[in-house]
């Protein structure tokens, strides 16, 4: 456990022992600075990794493909998007209507309408499933890449939940899949989850999200002090490379990521989502409503610390809010009008404003964008104005990561339930961000790697018309 004291007393009576206890991170069984030692002895072929990196956004609970990217408006009443459409920046393209931002932007990121997910189960395989080996997709990428930045310590494999920027959200959504499993390759290739409480941040006195995001400066501020007087003291003389290396892990990149005081305060209001959704706004009949609230709370801030990791050298990063996609029109959910309000407001808001930012910085081929939930919904509203769970089709967005964008990929059918053409699977997706982050042709030759984790980088084809 690492404990920063700031002692009236001064440096003098800085206990070293509790210093020390930095060593005593946790990460499956070790220390961190054990960790970092197993790290110098790694041997990682620097010529497998793209100077690339990937936010996967996803969407529990399944969203719509209809009153998202696909929504049918020359189909049946019963079919078509209940929120109606607009038009988009592609000719003869529309998105469901409470996607207006996006609608504007359409030409900056790709859609696909042929993606099925294979069943309309609540889970989260396409982060962590039987394609992924049952790990998180970052920690496939981790187990090639390394789990940290050997130049900044920056782990390369992270998820973020609500209360990494939202002290007051609630826990992250677990009975539906665990986001911090590794599958087959060990604790030490699990996402670093900032304000979750797992893993190596659950040992940590230093837990990024003490306060709200906009107020993160006086953390800053007294964790400089601390190392200030730590260097008065000379504790750091006594700590060996690695301790201070996890030291330094802890007052840097990852630290570092939280200060917005470095970003222009008109952007960190453009991506803030948590105006479109005040709490006495949410009906108290839906159950889930204090899901709607964190969703909206969290949404925009997590993709803003995403984005800054990602710039950092953060290589995977799993982004998802709460169970909010799942519009039955039931005593738990909201239906299809209802819900989007609710949620896809938000969505429209925060994503655009990321494309927006990585636009202007030029980012657009260093990160890739992929938003996209477990499932898809049912081809017929059913009788209470909602959607149910749907495995034939599923909407996809990809934005950025070098990818062909402004397309168009494939085609569903007249009642949006099945692919017409181009089918697109959960391997192709796969695929597509590998080969993103991979040279997959290295990946085949590198020594070391198991059998499995080779077979599952580089068995599946990337989506057709985005590479």
């Amino acid at each position: 456990m690492l404990t920063l004291q700031d002692s009236a007393r001064g440096p003098a009576h800085l206990p070293r022992r509790e210093f020390l206890r930095v060593g005593g991170l946790s990460l499956g069984g070790l220390t961190l600075a054990d960790w970092f030692a197993l790290k110098a002895h790694a041997k990682t072929n620097p010529s497998v990794l793209r100077d690339k990196s990937v936010i996967f956004l996803f969407q529990h609970g399944g969203p719509s493909q209809f009153e998202t990217f696909d929504p049918k408006m020359d189909a049946p009443r019963e079919i078509r998007s209940a929120t109606g459409a607009v038009k988009t920046a592609i000719p003869g393209v529309h998105f469901g209507a409470t996607y207006e931002r996006l609608a504007k932007l359409a030409d900056k990121f790709s859609i696909v309408r042929s993606f099925h997910t294979g069943d309309a189960n609540h889970d989260i395989k396409p982060v962590v499933g039987r394609d992924t080996l049952r790990a998180n997709m970052g920690s496939l990428y981790s187990r090639v890449a390394g789990a940290l930045r050997p130049d900044s310590a920056m782990p390369t494999n992270v998820a973020l939940f609500p209360r990494a920027v939202s002290p007051a959200a609630g826990p992250a959504i677990t009975q539906f899949g665990n986001f911090e499993s590794t599958g087959e390759f060990g604790m030490a290739y699990a996402p670093f989850v900032p304000g979750a409480g797992g893993g190596l941040q659950a040992d940590m006195k230093l837990n990024l999200p003490q306060a709200r995001l906009h107020d993160r400066r006086e953390l800053l501020g007294s964790l400089d002090q601390w190392k200030r007087r730590a260097d008065a003291s000379g504790v750091l003389q006594g700590l060996d490379a690695f301790q201070q290396q996890a030291f330094d892990t802890l007052l840097g990149g990852v630290s570092d990521a939280f200060d917005l005081a470095k970003e222009d305060p008109r952007l960190v209001a453009r991506y803030d989502t948590a105006h479109l959704l005040p709490k006495d706004k949410i009906s108290p009949q839906w159950r889930n409503r204090e899901h709607y609230a964190d969703h909206a709370a969290s949404l925009g801030k997590l993709l803003l610390l995403a984005r800054r990791l990602c710039e950092r050298g953060a290589g995977f990063v799993t982004v998802t809010t709460s169970f909010v996609w799942d519009m039955h029109a039931d005593v738990n959910n909201a239906p299809m009008t209802v819900g989007m309000d609710y949620v896809g407001r938000p969505f429209d808001h925060a994503v655009s404003a990321f494309i927006e930012d990585c636009e202007a910085r030029g980012l657009r081929d260093k990160i890739l964008l992929v938003c996209c939930g477990e499932m898809g919904r049912t081809p017929r509203i059913n009788a209470k104005g909602g959607r149910d769970h749907w495995g034939g089709l599923a909407p996809l967005m990809l934005y950025g990561g070098g990818l062909q964008m402004g397309r168009v990929i494939g085609a569903s059918a007249k009642d949006g339930g099945t692919p017409a053409d181009n089918p697109v699977s959960m391997q192709n997706l796969i695929a597509t961000v590998m080969h993103t982050l991979l040279d997959l042709g290295e990946v085949r030759v590198m020594d070391g790697l198991p059998k499995s984790l080779v077979d599952t980088l580089t068995g599946g084809e990337p989506i057709k018309g985005l590479i």
